[in-house]
């Protein structure tokens, strides 16, 4: 993993990965169809269908109303819409999840995610084997980074924003002239950008429905990362149920709520919060850009970051080291906002 400043100073930032660790990169188009695969392996009833509304149950004991339209339906003589009644509702459907919109859970605030997916001449995808590379700077994004990450056969080059999102196109073409040598003879195979939830919904359960992943607004601030969380918050949401429904017999808005939100709000909810605070101080100005990535050369960060986002919680520091690093934070900061209000004195005369 690499992180190149706005000076493009670059930090190799897993020097000190420890033996056999790695950073997993993913095709979603590849993972998806896996999963779905699996399930129905494991006795899921796959419906392929657009869902175009939720009928709330007008009792405790009276089911969900699932209002669909099956794929490849409604050729010639327009959209057949079925209805499939449910006893509980998962909402795994995304930043834009209708089910959430049903059930009420209240508006977030997104950013956009923007990606080219480019195939390379082979000299260019042998040098990103085994390389993922990070770019923070104003050019690039305002608030988040762009990236060029290996995917099997090509790379995903692409940038992030939720301050800029009309000059979204921009901030992509500043993100491939940044990356511009390293991507020479590269085609562009696909084009696709996806919203990306800010923080959690102010609802994620109402009566007997649930969300879980993007719906629920589970995307880690500073990284941008959601698909672990997806995952993780469906199986602990899947198992909630399970439990519950063994237990009683039926499920209730307070069960979901005690043995899935509570559960993952306790696990996660710190996590979030520190990364939160991470992306207001580094990610606000090309001064804290610089002095990120100088921080990131760091073996004590470099350990701490990794442990952390490995196992997916925050890592146990050394009280010493802990005061040492916030001091070179500091240091850190305040060298790269002199430099940088020297940098524009200069260019002003």
């Amino acid at each position: 993993m690499r992180l190149l400043s706005p000076s493009n100073l670059a930090s190799d930032f897993s020097r000190h990965l420890r033996p056999a660790a790695h950073i997993a990169m993913l095709r979603r188009e590849v993972l998806d169809s896996f999963l779905r695969s699996r399930a129905q392996s494991q006795g899921a009833h796959l419906l392929p269908a657009l869902l175009t509304s939720l009928s709330l149950p007008s009792s405790p004991l009276h089911p969900y109303l699932l209002h669909y339209i099956p794929s490849g339906a409604g050729a010639g003589a327009g959209p057949a819409t079925s209805t499939l009644a449910v006893d509980v509702v998962v909402g795994a459907d995304g930043a834009n999840s209708r089910v959430a919109r049903c059930i009420g859970a209240g508006d977030y605030s997104t950013a956009i995610a923007f990606q080219e997916r480019v195939r390379l001449p082979p000299a260019g995808m042998a040098a990103y084997a085994d390389l993922a590379e990070m770019y923070v700077g104003d050019d690039v994004s305002p608030d988040f980074y762009a990236w060029v990450f290996p995917k099997c056969d090509h790379v995903a080059v692409g940038t992030g924003t939720a301050a800029a999102k009309p000059a979204i196109r921009r901030l992509q073409a500043a993100a491939r002239a940044r990356a511009a040598p390293k991507l020479a003879g590269g085609v562009v195979v696909r084009v696709e950008a996806h919203p990306i939830p800010e923080h959690p919904r102010p609802r994620r359960v109402a009566g007997r429905a649930a969300l879980v992943g993007d719906a629920a607004g589970y995307v880690a601030r500073c990284s941008g990362e959601g698909i672990y969380f997806a995952a993780k918050s469906g199986r602990m949401c899947g198992d909630a149920i399970v439990r519950i429904w063994k237990e009683k017999g039926r499920v209730a808005e307070a069960d979901l709520k005690r043995e899935y939100l509570r559960r993952w709000d306790e696990e996660f909810a710190g996590t979030f919060r520190f990364l939160d605070a991470l992306q207001r101080v580094f990610y606000g100005s090309n001064a804290a850009r610089e002095a990120l990535v100088e921080l990131c050369g760091d073996e004590y960060v470099q350990r701490m970051t990794f442990d952390s986002y490995l196992h997916k919680k925050m890592a146990a520091g050394r009280p010493l080291d802990d005061l040492g690093l916030l001091w070179k934070s500091a240091g850190s900061l305040l060298r790269a906002t002199i430099l940088g209000r020297e940098v524009e004195r200069l260019r002003s005369l």
